[in-house]
């Protein structure tokens, strides 16, 4: 995907404050959301991105009569300050000192009487209350109806509404119909009449569907309103089959239209009370429910049933870690095979060659559906870009005596995966190794954790930069994120993260969260080294339940770049231990050659 030109968007951004103009805006914002706070959006949504040019999954515009900024965070500063650059649009470092947050922004910036703008329909009611909440203390009006951008965008895709499937008991753990008691059991609990569910991995759980409008997300556009003796589910009809649909109804489920549900939000009889989450509900739909509902703001109950998956789950997500594993091993054996016959010094591979190889090896494997992210794959200083995303633009042949960082995943009937690995291309410095090895050990560290049950992954965080801090070195960018079962590949509610953002959920048994420090040299290269984990239950005593994770990804790490004076006995009985354990997973599914290959490459290291 090539870069806009810049005038091409400073006359975007020109004819948007013309719009403003005309409706009386003095700041508009545009987000990357969707209309129900998903991370990832189909082309439909990717407005910001029109507008500015900016390709990142994470980002904010506000624009001005006379200022342009885009608010992103520490995994895109390199990626937005490229993608912006001659566009007049202004780069706001999430989290740097000196640098504002969107409502300190708005709040220094919009004077008494004016008007602030956006579309309502992809703005979170709990975001909406925190701009007002800053600017209490101004008389600002709102303008909360307005897609602005989409009256400019002429060629803007169609709505998606691709076919709808159903994802069998034998994998997802538990049927529909137990899902929608558990859930019902939940509302009773709470006190809620009805339940409305706008967030479309929790909706996609508690049905036991799976859908395609959303790239490398499984998901579907939809909303979900739910009563002790209704269960309706608003979608386009046309994305339902008339087989799919009778077996919804057999359960107790009326499929509605997709927009159907505003007019029976606004039907609502008065007196009754809805549970919904306003961090994942847009403004436009609260505004649509009845005068007299009394709404119960709470996480959605299903967010934190499905991060913990169940013995069925747990068991499956193993298996697809071992089939996605003899994939990403096969490539490493390509790669060494691409050293010995001269094709990398001779400049015959590429970035996109290498993520073409490996998307070749997953669909050979048993259940593969798709690549659960937009793979990475970066050569020497690309690496250091933290969300680099190789184009025909971009992409550059693979460098000798560098690393190579490959960041990818893959869903399978079985669950979904995550994996990073960083290769040794060539020969490496001892900077290099000392770089790597430190990045391993924070990796490994976190692995080994044991804690007692409650702590979340802001107790453990440190753990993971602990050894590059000792060097004066560290990442800007979280630990570890919630990987979900089928569907979105980050999901919370956990997390491991420096601070209380998306890691504040205490760890439970069965969740799945990614391990993946990295170190990020600009100019350079990048490290990181990422393993998924299953948390899973200790030895219990009379100070409490001790908890501790399980890793599931099953491939090598690059022991050419390992020093092992720098390990920890402990740490390298760990590295050991754990390679000897991916020899014996993934050798019934190699052949003859591979097996002897992957027994050199697992082979037990000695300081």
């Amino acid at each position: 995907m090539s870069k806009v030109e810049p005038a091409t968007i400073r006359a975007r951004v020109a004819a948007l404050r013309k719009k403003m103009r005309e409706n009386g805006v003095d700041a508009y914002l545009v987000l990357t959301d969707d209309f129900h706070a998903s991370e990832y959006v189909d082309r439909y949504f990717k407005c910001r991105k029109w507008l500015s040019g900016f390709r990142g999954s994470a980002g904010t515009l506000v624009i001005t009569a006379d200022e342009a900024g885009l608010w992103t965070d520490g995994r895109y500063f390199l990626a937005a300050a490229q993608q912006l650059e001659g566009s007049g649009i202004e780069l706001r470092k999430m989290g740097e000192p000196g640098v504002p947050t969107i409502p300190e922004y708005l709040k220094n910036t919009l004077t008494d009487g004016q008007c602030l703008g956006y579309d309502g329909r992809t703005v979170t009611d709990a975001y909406a209350r925190t701009l007002k909440t800053a600017l209490s203390g101004k008389e600002i009006r709102y303008a909360e109806t307005l897609d602005l951008v989409g009256e400019l965008w002429t060629d803007r895709p169609p709505f998606p509404a691709h076919a709808i499937w159903e994802l069998d008991a034998a994998y997802a753990g538990r049927s529909r119909a137990d899902k929608l008691a558990f859930l019902r059991a939940k509302m009773a609990e709470l006190g809620a009449d009805w339940h409305l569910i706008a967030s479309l991995d929790d909706i996609a759980w508690l049905f036991n569907l799976r859908g395609g409008d959303v790239a490398y997300s499984p998901v579907f556009y939809s909303y979900t309103l739910l009563s002790a003796d209704h269960a309706i589910l608003y979608a386009a009809p046309e994305a339902v089959s008339e087989e799919l649909r009778a077996r919804l109804e057999a359960d107790g489920v009326t499929l509605r239209p997709y927009l159907q549900v505003y007019e029976d939000l606004k039907a609502l009889p008065a007196g009754q009370s809805l549970l919904l989450s306003r961090a994942k509900t847009n403004v436009a739909l609260i505004g649509a429910v009845a005068e007299g509902v009394k709404l119960i703001d709470k996480p959605n109950p299903s967010t934190l049933a499905k991060a913990t998956k169940n013995p069925v789950e747990m068991e499956n997500e193993r298996q697809a870690h071992i089939q996605d594993g003899v994939a990403v091993t096969r490539l490493i054996r390509w790669l060494r095979e691409r050293e010995k016959d001269g094709s990398i010094a001779r400049g015959e591979i590429t970035e996109l060659d290498v993520s073409e190889q490996l998307l070749g090896y997953r669909r050979a494997r048993p259940d593969f559906v798709d690549q659960s992210f937009s793979p990475i794959v970066a050569s020497g200083e690309h690496g250091a870009i933290v969300h680099y995303e190789a184009t025909e633009e971009s992409n550059i042949p693979v460098r000798l005596n560098s690393f190579l960082l490959v960041d990818t995943g893959g869903h399978y009937l079985q669950g979904s995966t995550d994996i990073t690995r960083t290769f040794a291309i060539g020969e490496l410095s001892e900077e290099q190794k000392r770089h790597y090895t430190a990045v391993l050990r924070g990796h490994l560290d976190v692995a080994a954790a044991c804690f007692k049950q409650g702590c979340t992954g802001v107790n453990l965080d440190l753990l993971a930069r602990m050894p590059l801090w000792e060097l004066g070195l560290d990442y800007n960018h979280g630990t570890g994120h919630g990987v979900g079962y089928l569907l979105n590949v980050h999901e919370g509610p956990q997390g491991l993260r420096l601070r209380d953002v998306n890691g504040g959920a205490p760890f439970e048994e069965g969740m799945l969260t990614s391990d993946e420090p990295g170190l990020y040299l600009t100019g350079e290269y990048g490290i990181r080294i990422e393993n998924l984990m299953l948390c899973v239950k200790g030895q219990k005593t009379e100070y409490g339940q001790f908890m501790g994770f399980e890793m599931v990804t099953m491939v090598p790490y690059e022991r050419r770049a390992i020093l092992p004076e720098m390990l920890t006995e402990r740490e390298l009985q760990q590295l050991n231990d754990y390679h000897a354990k991916v020899c014996r997973l993934l050798s019934p599914w190699l052949d003859e050659d591979e097996r002897a290959w992957l027994a050199a490459e697992t082979a037990p290291i000695t300081k």
